[in-house]
């Protein structure tokens, strides 16, 4: 999956899934939890859909607001893998 598609699908997870709008036009460099968009709680479930999604195991240290506040970050993190 290209870079792309996998924006695409982590915006739409994000703003369907965890903010409950899919119409939010949410930008790249957005700050999604500490901008008030969804709370700490959800990084959670977007780890989840990541490994799901992508088969991007994100270990728990790693799941932090300042690593994965903007779509940009989260975009990033996916595309390294591991």
């Amino acid at each position: 999956m290209d870079e792309k598609n996998i924006r695409e699908s982590l915006r739409d997870f994000i703003t369907q899934e965890l903010m409950q709008n899919s119409g939010y036009p949410l930008q790249d460099d957005e700050t999604i939890i500490t901008g008030g968009l969804v709370d700490s709680f959800s990084l959670a479930e977007l780890a989840v859909f990541i490994e799901k999604t992508f088969g991007v195991y994100i270990p728990n240290p790693e799941l932090t607001v300042e690593r994965m506040d903007t779509l940009n970050q989260i975009v990033a993190r996916v595309l390294r893998g591991e």
